[in-house]
């Protein structure tokens, strides 16, 4: 993309709001919420960005917010990337340390908060240095609306290069210290565009937004995707599974993770003719069992489309949405987006061959440029030649088609022989009474580390630890087969669904001790 001064996200988003301002934008699925037209977007980004200016804070601040999801907080993310700022959005379930370390690291000038949590967060944002601590709840109330009234609703975007940063993202932190990726107007603008066309967004679709909006896959994918085709959006605070199928009748599109899938397959009311004006089911941000990807087909008639990206490069891989550019393929994440490079290297940096196992790197103008001040670790997760070492393990099949294996830290390396987990979870979740499982290394006196699987049972089923390793030996290889197989209630996750391996690694480390 040129690096050019009128390449602001926002403008290019606002340019694709429909002619009719009057007509909704928003449908709140809450019964007791308001409705938002195209004009209150206008309106509201406006007056926003007006309160925000006249802070009068330094060009690139940080404008860090944890709240709870609401219309006025996606408003208030627009109104960031319109002011010309960086938007740094925080998962309301980080408590003091973990904001501590957020702000002292980010430093930003504005923090934006819920009201019954304004007491320790201003506390910590005024003692790192911020500025300025407002309130914004759920109910439309809090000091940031407060102000926001006052100003005046219109207001000419500040013009930002394709270059210049639009938010940080910091990762999960599950190893190490948490890093913040930073996006360019570029990076997020590139890849809306790319989502736009190869998914198919068309004329009169209607997207069901039932994610949270710290992450990228609700508000980046999700948003982005809806407003850059001036597509209405039935808005959910909070999913719930018999609602949102209710209103599938209203929808065209919907994006979930894979605990929103098997959340609506334990409900009677999904059927095909309850998915009948559906056009396209997206899931992302988790592995998707095949079980779940097959049982969706089979209650819905719909298959649903894997895709692959992360916070640092936004999306990357997809399976196909229109027919022409292939066949949907479970167990896959598709093949690389149009404009996205993506290679797989052995250990050695070597190229590898249809079907091996390797370590993911892309390159494409989705791609961050690096970590918010880690010079040293953003040279690291870089290739010499400049690619970003994504840190997932997986391999590319004869069609193009990726498959992820795992994370590379997730790797276990068992007498000495690599044991990728997601190889394993992919036999364990296909025995009889299994819903889903996680292999984890713990340290081992003999073989350094060894492979143990926490299993979750399907309702009414009573797993037999002993005879599944048995039955497992004859099927992989020795050296794969859980040295000891745990059943617990269900899986540690985090808020997008993605099961934290690293919390059974320290619950289970003691194993063989």
């Amino acid at each position: 993309m040129p690096d050019r001064t009128d390449a602001n996200l926002f403008t290019a988003l606002r340019a694709a709001f429909p002619a009719a301002l009057d007509e909704i934008a928003i449908e709140c699925a809450d019964g007791d919420r308001l409705n938002y037209s195209w004009r209150d977007l206008e309106r509201g980004t406006a007056m926003l960005a007006n309160l925000l200016a006249s802070l009068e804070l330094p060009p690139g601040s940080r404008i860090a917010v944890q709240t709870e999801k609401s219309v006025e907080a996606l408003l208030l993310y627009l109104a960031v990337l319109r002011a010309g700022f960086v938007y740094l959005p925080l998962n309301n379930a980080y408590q003091s340390a973990e904001l501590e370390y957020f702000i002292k690291d980010a430093q930003p000038a504005v923090f934006v908060c819920a009201g019954q949590h304004f007491g320790w967060v201003s506390k910590l944002a005024f003692q790192a240095g911020t500025q300025f601590v407002f309130t914004l709840n759920e109910d439309r109330t809090g000091s940031l609306l407060d102000r926001a009234a006052h100003h005046d609703d219109r207001h000419e975007v500040v013009p930002k290069a394709a270059s210049d940063l639009a938010a940080i993202l910091y990762t999960s932190g599950t190893t190490g210290r948490s890093k913040g990726a930073m996006l360019s107007h570029g990076n997020l603008l590139s890849n809306a565009r790319t989502l736009k066309d190869y998914w198919d967004w068309q004329a009169g679709d209607v997207l069901i937004h039932a994610l949270p909006i710290f992450h990228v896959h609700g508000l980046f994918v999700a948003s982005h995707g809806a407003l850059l085709n001036g597509s209405k959006m039935i808005w959910f605070s909070k999913f719930d599974p018999r609602a949102v199928i209710r209103r599938f009748a209203d929808a065209t599109v919907f994006m979930g993770v894979p605990t929103l899938y098997t959340r609506m397959l334990g409900e009677a009311a999904l059927t095909p003719a309850a998915c009948a004006r559906m056009r396209l089911f997206i899931s992302g941000s988790a592995p998707l069992l095949i079980e779940t990807w097959r049982d969706w087909q089979q209650r819905s008639g719909h298959l649903i489309l894997e895709r692959y990206g992360m916070s640092e490069t936004l999306m990357l891989t997809s399976n196909p949405c229109k027919p022409q550019d292939g066949a949907r393929k479970g167990g896959t994440v598709g093949p690389a987006l149009p404009g996205v490079g993506l290679r797989i290297h052995d250990d050695e940096g070597r190229p590898c061959s249809v079907d091996q196992v390797g370590h993911i790197q892309v390159r494409g103008p989705n791609v961050f440029a690096g970590y918010w001040q880690m010079p040293e670790k953003t040279k690291e997760e870089f290739s010499a030649d400049g690619w970003f070492k994504t840190g997932d393990v997986g391999r590319i099949d004869a069609h193009g088609y990726v498959s992820i294996v795992g994370r590379s830290k997730d790797l276990i390396i068992s007498g000495g022989f690599n044991v990728y987990p997601a190889e394993v979870e992919g036999f364990l979740n296909e025995l009889p009474g299994v819903s889903e499982s996680a292999v984890i290394g713990v340290p081992h006196p003999d073989f350094g580390e060894a492979v143990v699987a926490v299993l979750t049972p399907k309702p009414g089923a009573t797993l037999q630890p002993a005879e599944m390793i048995a039955s497992m030996k004859g099927r992989i290889a020795g050296f794969k087969v859980p040295k000891v197989m745990l059943v617990a209630a269900e899986l540690p996750r985090n808020a997008m669904g993605k099961v934290q391996k690293k919390l059974l690694r320290e619950q289970y480390a003691e194993l063989f001790k």
